[in-house]
């Protein structure tokens, strides 16, 4: 049996084992390496050239997740990513897939639909869990103009960031970038998306489900 080969990108160590373990509950499928973050995933991936690549850590200290992920795609195009994340929201899976990611698989989902993905988008396809493509569907039928479209992937990055309630400071040391770009690029969010105050932000972020209500 020619066994499909898995590897997994995840900076936690159990969630990483716990992936091995379930996955390789199926006779088909073999992980054959775990990289504990994206910058570690470059190298292994071009020594590996795994058949799928799983990536649950769409957020590494001094590269966004998003960024990583089209990064890994321009350097290897061919290369087929499934997002495994915590993160329910439709702007983020929207970005993920936009980025090139041909799967994405929330946390809320059924363990099963991780296995199902991972066979769909072998076949050419794209696999969103359940849970996602019923809100995606929701949210066309009653909000087809989404203005977050308009922002470019490092943007909606750190629109995401400052909706979280990051300071520039903070953001500079999580994206590794200068305080001075990053203002420049909160200058640029605020401008494109019409908002003139953190309360605007944190409002179109809920509004868009970008950050949870709680």
């Amino acid at each position: 049996m020619n066994k499909i080969n898995v590897m997994v990108a995840d900076d936690n160590s159990v969630i990483r084992a716990g992936l091995r373990r379930y996955i390789e509950d199926e006779l088909d499928i073999n992980v054959i390496g775990e990289a504990n973050c994206i910058e570690h995933a470059y190298p292994l991936f071009n020594e590996l050239n795994p058949h799928v690549l799983l990536i649950g850590c769409l957020y590494t200290r001094g590269m966004s997740g998003l960024e990583a992920l089209r990064r890994i795609l321009i350097r290897h195009p061919s290369a087929i990513v499934i997002v495994y994340t915590l993160q329910d929201d439709l702007a983020f899976a929207g970005f993920s897939l936009s980025c090139g990611a041909r799967g994405y698989i929330t946390g809320l989902s059924d363990t099963d639909e991780l296995i199902k993905a991972i066979r769909t988008v072998l076949t050419g396809k794209i696999y969103i869990s359940s849970n996602m493509a019923k809100k995606i569907e929701s949210q066309a039928m009653t909000d087809a103009e989404n203005p977050l479209k308009s922002l470019s992937t490092r943007e909606f990055e750190m629109f995401r960031l400052l909706a979280e309630g990051c300071s520039v400071k903070e953001i500079s040391e999580i994206l590794s970038v200068g305080t001075k770009t990053v203002a420049n690029y909160q200058t640029n969010i605020k401008h494109k998306l019409d908002l003139h105050s953190p309360v605007d932000i944190v409002r179109m972020a809920m509004r868009y489900d970008v950050i949870a209500v709680h």
